[in-house]
């Protein structure tokens, strides 16, 4: 049975790897520590044209994917306002209600790091009387810039353009009681386990009894991530990304979720079984669940025409997309499911 140890390997690195801004499509610093944090538990990785890592476990038959994404949410420079303050667009699913007072930073492209503020377009509440009614869009809130800025050509001096990236502070924590709180849980937690994985299994000299590979892409966030570089051989691949919890649904933070349907459609039947029998076997906490509004790296390799069976399991989330929070014994959870899964 893998110890908790790893659980905990799991979490420090993905704490690391939420210390690095990646929004989808600026992913490449990102990939890079992926890669070398792989490199050095002694794996053979490498990045592929598009910009995700492959990482190949071993073993011989019937491939395996495990796939994760390290690219997140996050916003672009899509207007400097007359009075030096950005407009935004949002990469992905971020959205301008849970944006609104969080620190930023943007970056430039000669390699300038400015920090700001996301708020609401007059934002003080002892001035703006319509504070509590107003609608929160991306026409509505602005990045207001910690330099002196007063007219877009002060902007213009930073070197902030229309285009330049806008990332979030992800505020990452681990409490007392066990529960992880960062923004972008999905899916740096679940890279964290995959190399907790990775480290167990090299640890103990395992090689899977199949063919393993794990794929961490960066375009999971816009739709596209996993839709290339699949294995040659690869039968079956699996999601390693969050597990939704919600109203209506059964998984909390301490369980790993088993996901039988989202709303890309039923996973498969077959799969979906043997994770379950992977739950049961190695006594891990987990819930079943039909999730709403979701979709998949997995399916994403389905719609570009792969020829795989599919599953999908993560820990629980809640928050999803927002200031998200799992706990420690969820990414255990995970962790056991994976290591039922591939027999080790």
């Amino acid at each position: 049975m893998i110890n908790k140890i790893y659980a905990d390997y799991a979490w420090e690195q993905a704490a690391a790897l939420l210390a690095i801004d990646s929004p989808s499509g600026f992913t490449a610093r990102a990939s890079a520590w992926v890669k070398e944090s792989f490199e050095k538990l002694g794996y053979s990785a490498a990045i592929t044209t598009k910009g995700g890592v492959l990482v190949d476990l071993g073993g011989e038959g019937d491939g395996l994917m495990l796939a994760a994404h390290a690219d997140t949410l996050g916003g672009m420079v899509a207007q400097i306002k007359g009075d030096g303050r950005l407009k935004l667009t949002n990469l992905g699913g971020m959205r301008p209600e849970n944006a609104e007072t969080e620190n930023v930073r943007v970056y430039t492209r000669d390699g300038k790091v400015i920090e700001g503020t996301c708020q609401l377009c007059n934002a003080s509440v002892h001035v703006n009387g319509d504070y509590s009614s107003a609608k929160r869009s991306w026409d509505t809130v602005e990045i207001v810039l910690d330099e002196d800025v007063t007219s877009a050509a002060d902007t213009r001096k930073l070197g902030i353009e229309v285009g330049d990236l806008v990332c979030f502070d992800p505020r990452t924590r681990r409490t007392a009681s066990g529960y992880l709180k960062s923004r972008f849980l999905d899916d740096k937690l679940s890279v964290g386990i995959l190399l907790g994985l990775a480290k167990y299994l090299a640890d103990n000299g395992i090689t899977p009894t199949r063919k393993t590979w794990l794929h961490i892409t960066v375009y999971e966030e816009v739709g596209h991530g996993c839709a290339g570089s699949l294995p040659a051989g690869v039968t079956e691949a699996i999601s390693v990304d969050m597990g939704c919890v919600g109203d209506g649904l059964q998984c909390t933070e301490k369980q790993v979720s088993i996901c039988a349907k989202d709303s890309g459609g039923p996973y498969n039947y077959e799969v979906v079984g043997k994770l379950i029998a992977a739950a049961k076997k190695m006594e891990a906490d987990y819930a079943v669940d039909v999730y709403p509004h979701y979709g998949s790296d997995v399916e994403a390799a389905l719609s570009a025409g792969a020829d795989i069976r599919h599953g999908l399991i993560g820990p629980g989330v809640y928050a999803s997309h927002g200031y998200e929070r799992s706990h420690i014994e969820g990414v255990y959870n995970t962790l056991k499911v994976l290591c039922g899964y591939l027999e080790v």
